[in-house]
């Protein structure tokens, strides 16, 4: 027997397990219904009118001479997009003259050799762009950065990541943004050039757009902080010093410094009308090494900056939003313990005579689940979706989302544990049918644990038929099939053919055709 205080003196074993889950049920919903509820009032602040974006660019009007742009490349083994990269970043609408174009180059592989051969024959149409090489990749994204910084030219800095392809017009139409001195950082929203090739990718489209157009825009429009996404974001040279510079003591570097530079006096400006094509991972082992960086490194910026900015003397309510953004990440372990507890729960209740509760699970999946769906929902019209294009992206996120919770969990755990793990860049294919850096070759870690939480769930459903816990049905369904989906890898995409073709047009229309190298 077991003593249990509040229950009458002793349980049996069975009644005292019962209660434990019970109580680390309603624990976990506790901590989690919170994270459901914010997404809410992120959606409210995003309805907000925007400020106008008409102001001229730095440099023009009045006779002056153009804003002098530098624009960094970082770069590692990526041989299928460097030279799509390069060639995007060449024809970027400015003044050749004002324009200087440094490809931060950290890689072991034919990387190199492309992109000197591709910058070899931009140069000769006159315009600056220089490949530079480290033999050591000290400090990762975060020391190429900084070095490039070394050697700028620009008072400004556009950053664009490998798998970028932005349309010429990015920079005149981030450029006016920065008229107000105020400004550090001006952050376009990421569009995608495979969103159709799978499930996966729609899910993660969708989950993007949540982030841009209601999340970022909410906390921009609600006065709160918001950072800089690593790239397609447009820097003051000025706010990157003075925020401290690059540092490699994370592994979100664009998170770090962007709460370092805010917390100094910066302002940032969202601009979600200006969108710049990405490739998004197209198998759950690229998206694994994504969103492990971003999990980990999300919670070792929350460790580093929040105790200075919680002193600090800011408005409770941008403290609050500062709180629940950086430490968002924790949602991961918590909605995996929540999987592993439905059943458990639900057999308790019944062990301790609370039947007639039995209703409860559903109740709580529709106060956890109907934030998501309002949010998404939003975000999919935001991007013109249909109704059923809406519907299949919501629920492939939200399966995408309850999968992901498994194979998170150890990341934000070490990253709370002060574990510094190397950064892993994402690989990317460029539509070639599969990166030479791929990860998913021979499986990808992970997967033992995504079919076996995904077994566990499908059990649990039979235990719960079994026990007429018809309410926790809905609960077990949703994370069996994100479990089993990623574990299984069903979002490999149904013809490469089709979707290297769908990217290059994709490419070609925003860019043009590429020069003749040399």
């Amino acid at each position: 027997m077991i003593d249990v205080p509040g229950f009458g003196g002793a349980l049996g074993l069975t009644e005292a397990l019962s209660v434990a889950a019970v109580s680390l049920y309603a624990l976990v919903l506790a901590l989690l219904l919170p994270f459901a509820g914010h997404r809410l009032s992120l959606l409210l602040l995003s309805r907000r009118r925007a400020p106008s974006t008409d102001a001229a660019a730095p440099g023009k009007g009045g006779g002056t001479s153009p804003a002098r742009v530098t624009v960094q490349l970082p770069v590692f083994n990526e041989k299928h997009v460097v030279e799509r990269l390069i060639d995007a970043a060449c024809r970027l609408s400015h003044p050749r003259t004002h324009l200087q174009i440094q490809v931060l180059d950290d890689s072991t592989d034919e990387t190199t050799a492309l992109a000197v051969r591709r910058a070899r024959a931009w140069r000769r149409r006159r315009v600056d762009v220089t490949v530079h090489h480290r033999a050591e990749r000290t400090g990762y994204k975060a020391g190429a950065l900084a070095a490039g910084l070394e050697s700028a030219t620009g008072e400004y800095v556009l950053i664009l990541d490998a798998d970028f392809v932005p349309g010429p017009d990015l920079l005149e139409r981030l450029l006016p943004s920065m008229a107000d001195p105020r400004v550090g950082m001006v952050q376009a929203r990421w569009d995608h050039l495979n969103e159709d090739e799978s499930w996966l990718t729609r899910a993660q489209a969708l989950l993007l757009d949540g982030h841009f157009f209601l999340e970022q825009r909410g906390r921009y429009l609600g006065g709160r902080f918001f950072n800089f996404n690593g790239t397609a974001g447009l820097w003051r040279r000025e706010a990157l010093v003075d925020a401290g510079g690059w540092q490699s003591d994370t592994l979100t570097e664009d998170l770090d410094i962007s709460y370092r530079a805010q917390m100094a006096g910066w302002r940032f400006v969202l601009r979600d009308d200006v969108g710049a094509p990405a490739e998004l991972p197209n198998s759950p082992a690229s998206l694994l090494v994504q969103q492990r960086r971003w999990s980990q490194g999300g919670v070792q910026t929350a460790r580093k900056v929040l105790p200075r900015l919680l002193r600090a003397p800011f408005r409770p309510a941008l403290k609050f939003e500062a709180f629940v953004h950086l430490c968002g990440h924790l949602a991961h372990p918590l909605t995996f313990a929540l999987s592993l507890l439905i059943v458990p729960s639900a057999l308790g209740r019944r062990a301790l005579g609370m039947d007639g509760l039995w209703w409860l699970d559903l109740a709580l999946f529709l106060a956890a689940t109907a934030p998501f769906i309002v949010f998404y929902s939003a975000a999919a019209r935001r991007r013109g979706r249909t109704a059923g294009g809406t519907a299949r992206g919501v629920a492939g996120t939200l399966a995408l989302g309850a999968g992901l919770s498994a194979l998170l969990s150890r990341a934000v755990l070490r990253g709370l544990w002060r574990f510094r793990d190397p950064f892993e860049r994402t690989p990317k294919t460029g539509g070639a049918g599969r990166s030479s850096y791929d990860a998913s070759r021979g499986g990808f870690p992970g997967r033992g644990l995504a079919l076996g939480a995904g077994v566990f769930m499908l059990v649990s459903g039979v235990v719960a038929v079994a026990g007429g816990q018809w309410g926790s049905l809905p609960f077990v369904g949703l994370f069996a099939a994100g479990y089993l989906s990623l574990g299984f890898g069903t979002a490999v995409h149904s013809s490469m053919s089709q979707t290297g073709t769908h990217i290059a047009a994709r490419v070609q229309a925003g860019c043009g055709q590429t020069p003749a190298a040399s």
